[in-house]
């Protein structure tokens, strides 16, 4: 009888991800369909960086690239999106008083978001690419940068610090709920260092020490702030009987 009174939440849980993912799926594809119209402005604005021209080896290279830069912005169009859907499935663990967090956490989220993305276009992206690039121009190499490859590094560093920059705010919101307390991720902050690095090596096209501690070390601060956060918004564990001698 216990283990089926378990089991009815649960499984309410997983219906209710699964209806979420397949909303989020949705909108991520009907953006998709709309960014790929403008591909190739997209992949232009992207070569900003780079000045000479993009070449391509394969004959569907091109076309993969597009996918992949549409998708990428697909995404990006979706946050907003994704943001409210986390929000609906959290905002039953918390109180109503919590529940008017809403909007100011959505505006938050998509904040830390944007910030990501700004921070990668502007800083990550330009130092990686001229590092590189001239890396290979000092030992007399010309650069042809084949258009796959060049977006593929661009959209995984893009969508690799937007979404990075939300970890202090997942963090905080899973400890508002009771999911996590700060004292858990300081004692796992080793482990989290090494599961940056890790994603770090996967999510670079390269895996080169360099880039992978630029995506890295921005990982770690992200998931320090994350521990401040949960410290500061997390919800105290209840003590067994607190209330009990509260009442005596």
């Amino acid at each position: 009888m216990a283990i089926t009174q378990i089991a009815h939440p649960l499984q309410r849980h997983v219906r209710d991800i699964k209806k979420r993912l397949f909303f989020v799926g949705g909108t991520i594809l009907v953006f998709f369909v709309l960014a790929f119209s403008y591909a190739e402005w997209l992949i232009d604005w992207f070569k900003r960086p780079f000045e000479d021209d993009l070449i391509f080896y394969a004959p569907a290279e091109a076309l993969f690239a597009s996918i992949k830069i549409s998708f990428m912005a697909a995404v990006i169009a979706s946050v907003p999106v994704i943001l409210y859907q986390f929000w609906q499935f959290i905002a039953p663990a918390l109180l109503k008083k919590e529940q008017r967090w809403a909007i100011p956490l959505f505006l938050l989220g998509l904040g830390f978001f944007l910030l990501g993305l700004v921070f990668c276009n502007l800083i990550i992206l330009p130092l990686v690419i001229n590092f590189f690039v001239t890396f290979g121009m000092d030992r007399s190499l010309t650069p042809e940068l084949a258009v796959g490859t060049y977006v593929d590094f661009n959209v995984k560093f893009l969508l690799a610090f937007g979404f990075a920059f939300e970890i202090p705010l997942v963090l905080s919101l899973l400890a508002r709920v009771g999911v996590v307390q700060h004292e858990v991720l300081a004692q796992y902050r080793k482990h989290a260092a090494m599961v940056a690095l890790i994603l770090s090596a996967v999510v670079t096209p390269d895996a080169t020490l360099f880039t992978m501690l630029l995506m890295a070390v921005p990982l770690i601060i992200l998931y320090e702030i994350g521990i401040l956060g949960a410290k500061m918004f997390g919800r105290k564990p209840q003590v067994p009987g607190g209330d009990q001698a509260a009442a005596i």
